[in-house]
């Protein structure tokens, strides 16, 4: 008696994360075919638009195929990998392929699968980012008809042969973001094709809808088609795909750019006391093995001027044509990684004391460094800080985070001449710029804020009388 395959081997699909991502790429996998598995154990690390994160296994069993390699960007809702859960019952047959396309045998009525053993309580889909157990598995959207959309499709082709009108089309398939998208180019969502999981539309299809159709060239004669060089070690050049956090950084800067009017503001100003402070900090007991740097007081800064000047720190609604005031802070914290730039950010930073702030930051930083940020920590960002002084730049003029009010750039703090009580001495000098949306902070109330920044840090003992 054969083995009732559809029972036995179970399909690993890469999981949405709940965070409107559509894609990943597999960075490396930690088993491989013959592998003995249990539930819970992590099997790759893959790298989304956000984010490098560990996928575990929820089931017990023996790998048995390996759907893509390293370094391939799958869709999610994409089969990865193939569990044989009853391995040594018999022998071993192929596992129905991951299914790509609808198709007209999508209407024959499939006979009802024994439910599957679902495991109890909520599982984790990506290690330090679990999601609800009914946000992983999603219902198939019907038609009027209570007709799945490759059904439905599958019907309309029947329909059509036999001379019959084709029933109505189910409407479109895409997430909010990729609507808004399509309503902002002007793209009708009936007119596009989708490529994605189930029928789905992705970005990437509209902007193809969106993108102008090529004149109609010339006939000329039929030619082979030309055979690409291949890239000679020697080349002066050297190509790398836009993937993973460069591909999201890249459209998140493009899109807050172009959306948001930006405004950047810029101060000059003495941080020797500043300085002074960070040198005693660092020998107080209380803040022994803490991160101690003149970044931690610049937050603490920013968030008491937030504190005197609340209408910074609010978000611009298109949709529903409101500014949506925040009564938090949550911190971000720009960091540069071996995989690109990225923003978590410090929740509700606005109630930690300076103990607190500088373990968060430290948590913050030694995290981003070893490529372990997980998405969560980099949503639902307020207000940003980004230090290019590290890199001994004196200013610059930051672009927004995608739906923050603002940032801070702080530059390099060197030793210059400075007036100081009516004498030129040596001190601490550095610049900061605050970017900040148009639409909703005017410029009395941006510089209202930097003002407050930089008095905080000419003379920090107004953290105390200003918090």
């Amino acid at each position: 008696m054969t083995a009732d395959t559809s029972l036995r081997f179970r399909e690993f699909k890469m999981p949405d994360v709940g965070e409107g991502l559509t894609e990943a790429e597999i960075l490396k996998w930690y088993v491989q075919p013959g592998d003995t598995v249990t539930d819970g154990q992590v099997v790759c690390e893959v790298e989304t638009a956000k984010a490098a994160v560990e996928l575990p296994i929820p089931y017990d069993g023996v790998v048995h195929e390996l759907r893509f390699e390293e370094g391939t960007t799958v869709d999610v809702g994409t089969s990865i990998i193939t569990i044989d859960v009853a391995p040594g019952s018999g022998p071993v047959e192929e596992p129905p392929p991951a299914a790509t396309e609808p198709s007209l045998a999508a209407a024959e009525p499939a006979p009802e699968a024994e439910p599957e053993a679902k495991p109890q309580g909520r599982q984790p889909v990506l290690v330090g980012y679990g999601v609800a157990e009914s946000s992983t598995k999603r219902r198939p959207r019907k038609t009027a008809a209570g007709a799945v959309p490759e059904q439905a499709a599958a019907a309309a082709i029947q329909a059509e042969m036999n001379g019959a009108a084709a029933p109505a089309r189910p409407r479109p398939l895409a997430k909010p973001p990729v609507r808004k998208l399509a309503k902002d180019l002007g793209i009708d969502l009936e007119t596009v094709t989708p490529t994605g999981p189930d029928g789905i539309i992705t970005r990437e299809d509209v902007h193809a809808a969106a993108a102008p159709a090529p004149a109609p060239a010339a006939p000329v004669a039929e030619a082979p088609a030309p055979v690409p060089a291949a890239v000679e070690p020697s080349a002066r050049e050297t190509r790398i795909p836009i993937k993973g956090v460069r591909k999201a950084t890249a459209a998140a800067m493009v899109g807050s750019a172009f959306t948001a009017p930006h405004v950047t503001e810029f101060v000059t100003l003495d941080v020797t006391r500043t300085m002074k402070l960070v040198e005693e900090l660092k020998a107080d007991k209380d803040m022994a093995g803490l991160r101690v740097n003149p970044l931690l007081l610049i937050a603490k800064a920013l968030l008491v001027a937030i504190k005197r000047n609340p209408g910074i720190n609010a978000s611009w609604d298109e949709v529903n044509q409101e500014i949506v005031q925040k009564h938090y802070v949550n911190l971000g914290i720009a960091a540069a990684t071996p995989r690109g730039l990225i923003v978590p950010n410090i929740k509700d930073a606005h109630d930690k004391t300076l103990p607190e702030l500088a373990e968060a930051l430290g948590e913050l930083v030694a995290t981003a460094r070893e490529g372990k940020t997980t998405p969560a920590a980099m949503q639902g960002g307020t207000v940003t800080i980004t230090n290019v002084g590290v890199f001994g730049v004196d200013t610059g003029t930051p672009i927004l985070n995608p739906g923050e009010s603002a940032i801070l750039a702080v530059g390099a703090i060197k030793l210059q001449p400075w007036v100081h009580k009516g004498k030129v001495k040596p001190r601490q000098v550095t610049t900061l710029a605050l970017s900040f949306d148009h639409r909703l902070v005017d410029g009395e109330l941006g510089s209202k804020v930097l003002a407050d920044v930089a008095a905080i840090l000419e003379n920090p003992k107004r953290l105390i009388t200003w918090a």
